[in-house]
Formats: C-alpha cells, structure tokens, sequence
C-alpha cells in the first residue's frame, strides 16, 4: 500500500481537519509542559550541584539556554513554513508561520533578559555588542518585523507573502547566532553540548536542562496550536462578514 495513503498528511494542511486535531493536541502538550517545567524548575534550584566557577548564579541557564535554543529554531520553523506558504500557497502553512512568530519573540526576549541577568555577575555588565548576543537582539527585531509587516498590511495575502520574504531572508541569522562563538572572539562561552562531543557539565545539569528544553518545546506546541485556531476562527469570520456586505 502506499504510505502517502496510509499517512495522509496533506489532510491537515485544512483548516477543517486541523481544527480538531488541535484540540486533542493542546491538552496533551500543555500538560506535558507544566509537568516538565514543575520538575525542571525543582531539579534545576533544588537538586543541581553549585557550580564551582559560577556558584548558585549559573542556575538560570536552565531558563536561558532552552529560551535561546527555542528562538533559534522557532524560527527556522517560522521560515520553513513561510516558505510553504510563498511556494504552494498553503494557507495553513501561512497561518502556522504566523502563530509561531509572538512565542518566538517571547523566547527570544526571555533569552536576552535572563542572559543580561546572567552576564551582570559572569562579566560585570547586563550588556555588550557582543556577537552572540547582538545576533541574538537582531532575531528578536527579525520576529517583531514579521508580526509588524504582517499588520501593517491590510490584505491578508499581500501581508502574508511580504511577511514571508522577510522571514526567509531572516534565517541568515540563525547560524550566525549558533556559529558565533566560533567565528569571532567572544565573551559568550562556547557551547557545553554539541553533537560531536559528550556534555561538559554534570549528569544532573544536563537532564535538567532536557527537561527544561522540552518543556519549553511542548508549551510551543501547545500554545501556537491554540493561536493557529484562534486565527482560523477570526479569518473565517472575516470572511463571513465580507460575504454578507457583498450581498447588500
């Protein structure tokens, strides 16, 4: 049998079909979060040893790190689907790219807020015009251009592909974000966990900040499927409203 029969994933690219998957979805997810966080948050506080560099203050990277990691590829997600929607004219894929940009921003401030918290006793200042954290303000601007291009145009499709190049041509920025460290001379540490090498920190900070990391991805899920069907319902009513005046 073939799979594309047996895995019928273009269904889902209907708001009809989406729709209810969503709401069995946004449950699951959202209670998968809140567990994870509980006990991430407990683990990263209570049980995670004091660092013998950085003492108690390190702890914040259970917040930090996630929050960045979650910047980064929301909007590698952001973009994928924009260019979805620009290409085959998706409108799912345009309504994803476009409830996915506030949670992204969110994770992108709360990465710039904690890493000044961070910085003020590693380094001795909330800031500075370094590389990764430079990169790192211009995503958070990338994600507030989108969501402000996106309204600023009152036709839904000429925002949509407007929004859409920007985004696409945004993705630059994210290896710049993660390569960073490596091409330029920083303050901003390396990374501890790269895929070509074991973690360079505890056991238990290390499924802390699992833990941490999925929950900050199950939240996502759970609130941009949530927002998706927010948008759905509200174009549906616009476009309800926009049939019955073009009646009278």
């Amino acid at each position: 049998m073939n799979i594309k029969r047996r895995i019928p994933w273009m269904k889902y690219a209907s708001a009809t079909s989406f729709y209810p998957l969503a709401n069995r979805l946004v449950p699951i997810f959202m209670g998968l979060a809140v567990i994870l966080a509980v006990v991430g948050i407990y683990m990263g506080f209570f049980v995670a040893p004091i660092d013998y560099q950085q003492g108690n203050s390190y702890r914040i990277m259970f917040i930090h790190v996630p929050a960045a990691w979650m910047s980064m590829f929301i909007y590698l997600l952001l973009a994928m689907y924009a260019a979805i929607s620009l290409v085959w004219r998706v409108k799912m894929a345009d309504i994803m790219a476009y409830s996915l940009a506030p949670t992204g921003a969110m994770f992108t401030f709360v990465a710039l807020l904690t890493g000044a918290l961070w910085g003020r006793p590693t380094w001795g200042t909330y800031w500075v015009w370094d590389a990764r954290l430079t990169s790192e303000l211009i995503l958070l601007f990338l994600y507030l251009g989108y969501m402000g291009l996106y309204s600023a145009i009152p036709d839904r499709q000429r925002a949509g592909r407007a929004a859409s190049f920007l985004a696409i041509v945004g993705v630059v920025n994210v290896p710049i974000i993660y390569f960073s460290v490596i091409w330029w001379n920083t303050l901003h540490q390396g990374a501890s966990i790269t895929l070509s090498a074991a973690p360079t920190m505890s056991g238990v900070m290390f499924s802390t900040l699992l833990i941490m990391t999925f929950a900050c991805w199950f939240y996502t899920i759970a609130v941009v499927l949530r927002r998706a069907q927010g948008v759905i319902l509200e174009r549906k009513k616009v476009a309800l409203w926009a049939s019955q005046m073009s009646k009278k």
